[in-house]
């Protein structure tokens, strides 16, 4: 079961120029006329059979658009239960939910604009591939469902982070100020059309050389969480959650997936391709197709470097200091850690020296001086308080929680990427993982809890918790069906889920992305409101329609 490689794919059919001249031609999409043409191919590439393969390839280049950005992580990490900031970086407001988080906002705009690109790319593919001779019926039709799962995907996390957009279902050649908002009904019935569509023409599994395209299983499982999430909105129907149980189920039971015995083999750096990943968007580490990269190794790192017998270096990071875990992450979430293996597994406990000598301590006073040889414990942080005397013992320093600021805090290791060239590059070259089998079996106990499905769903969820015990405690991990709430479900998809681009679509799914930020982000609660529950539609998007914002109008409060 693998997907489609397309890791040295992306930018061929950008650098041909037809995305250049006629397909960012929405009035969402900045600067038409200032990209430069490398080739003189004209648009009718696309017509010719490598062409719509190449179209197909630069629509999934969208993707990285979204996963393993900044952009991507701070509109689904920042201003959550979860998360809230660490000491660096120009985005906070993000997590403080001011009034600078406005229609201005550039991560929105960049989201918007690159979404709607890759969705007028599919719009092209879909709407010429039957002019195009010379291609097998079985590969044409494949790659036309490709197009449609990348077009149900955008407009699906469009829908999501704005509400009803502008609904284009048919190539852009030539701009157009004619825009309108689709109701959520509409958003809905296009994403589930296009799915559905999708899935009879796409590969169930593919070989290792296919290491990348959407497959059936993806499309099942991308259309179970568009049922599931439209069953809390206003176009709900009465058996979407039923519905979504059976895309579930089918991607559990039918292609092979497998959960890891071991959590932490899932993020394993050089296991990407693994046996629980349904989808993940392929990154290089090539520079000249590798765009801005994976980002994500960024974001979660504390100040380690200039501590102690410390420096940057590969292995541990460069330490942007975006994230901080909340207090209710480490002390509420992970509370079980006796039973529960992932909170020792999601974070790095141990620093060790790569620069060796005598040092003056900085955070941790219960001693004046620390002296490492290579290789020796420099930082170690227990997750758990310990008293002065003891961490005096220790030749290192001991960082508790109580000595905890927005520059030292634990460090999720899920993202980190020690295959970068160097201790500075940004642009790390790991696959993104955006769907994999744990998330299937956790939606799908949702879906089965919102239709009274408690002993289904409970038995769901302990398929988890048994593969995240510690040996010798899986059955005290397992819980019983009156356990089993939203408040439950919320917890134990944080503890698996934890970093990994779920949690506002969570909370806003549920309807507590307020309640939960004003009880356990003391960063965001001050100014988080109702309206805060979509974010603002760009503002350039505004100016541009005809008719401004009367034709499209902006998300109440921005």
């Amino acid at each position: 079961m693998r997907h489609y490689n397309l890791k040295n794919k992306f930018t061929k059919f950008l650098a041909i120029g037809i995305l250049s001249t006629s397909v960012c031609t929405l009035p969402s999409c900045e600067g038409v006329l200032e990209e430069d043409v490398i080739s003189k191919i004209g648009t009718g590439y696309i017509n010719t059979p490598n062409g719509l393969n190449d179209g197909v390839n630069a629509a999934y280049s969208t993707f990285r658009s979204f996963y393993g950005t900044e952009r991507g992580h701070n509109l689904t990490i920042f201003g959550t239960d979860t998360y809230t900031n660490g000491s660096d970086g120009g985005w906070k407001f993000m997590n403080f939910y001011t009034s600078q988080f406005d229609s201005r906002n550039g991560h929105v705009r960049e989201v918007w604009n690159d979404f709607y690109e890759g969705i007028n790319t599919c719009n092209a593919v879909i709407d010429r591939a039957p002019e195009v001779s010379g291609m097998e019926a079985a590969v044409k039709a494949q790659r036309v469902a490709e197009a449609k799962f990348i077009r149900a995907h955008h407009y699906f996390i469009l829908t999501q982070l704005f509400g009803g957009v502008d609904l284009q279902l048919s190539e852009s050649v030539i701009p157009s100020k004619e825009v309108s908002r689709a109701s959520i009904s509409e958003m809905y019935a296009a994403i589930i059309n296009d799915l559905e569509e999708a899935i009879p023409d796409l590969e169930a599994s593919t070989s290792s050389s296919d290491y990348g395209r959407a497959t059936r299983p993806a499309a099942e499982h991308l259309l179970g969480q568009v049922y599931l999430t439209k069953g809390y909105s206003e176009a709900k129907a009465s058996g979407d959650f039923a519905n979504a149980e059976s895309y579930f189920q089918k991607v559990i039971d039918d292609y092979g997936f497998e959960l890891l015995p071991d959590f932490e083999d899932v993020y394993r750096f050089g296991n990407e391709m693994n046996d629980e990943v349904i989808f993940s968007i392929q990154y290089t580490r090539d520079p000249l197709t590798n765009g801005g990269g994976n980002n994500a190794h960024l974001y979660f790192l504390m100040e380690y470097d200039i501590q102690p017998g410390m420096q940057r270096d590969v292995a541990n990071g460069r330490p942007w200091k975006r994230y901080k875990p909340t207090e209710y992450t480490l002390n509420q979430i992970f509370s079980n850690r006796d039973m529960d293996s992932r909170y020792h597994k999601s974070f790095v406990h141990v620093f060790k020296s790569n620069k060796p000598g005598n040092y003056n301590t900085t955070f941790d006073k219960s001693k004046s001086t620390v002296t490492f040889a290579e290789g020796d414990t420099a930082i170690y942080l227990p997750g758990y308080e310990m008293s002065e005397a003891e961490r005096a013992t220790k030749p290192y320093q001991v960082l508790t929680p109580s000595l905890y600021t927005d520059k030292l805090y634990p460090t999720l290791k899920k993202h980190l990427d020690p295959g970068r060239a160097d201790k500075t590059q940004a642009a790390g070259g790991r696959d993104y993982i955006v769907f994999r089998l744990a998330d299937t079996y956790l939606l799908l106990a949702e879906a089965l809890m919102k239709q009274n499905k408690m002993v289904e769903a409970t038995a769901t969820i302990n398929t988890i918790r048994q593969r995240a015990a510690w040996p010798g405690m899986e059955l005290a991990m397992q819980i019983t069906p009156v356990q089993l709430d939203m408040d439950f479900l919320a917890e134990e998809r944080a503890r698996e889920l934890l970093g990994e681009q779920k949690r506002w679509f969570d909370l806003t799914r549920w309807g507590v992305l307020v309640e939960r930020v004003k009880m356990f982000n003391p960063d965001g609660a001050p100014n988080i409101q109702d309206f805060h529950v979509l974010r603002p539609i760009p503002q350039n998007q505004i100016d541009r329609a005809e008719g401004g914002s009367n034709a499209f109008p902006q998300n109440q409060g921005y």
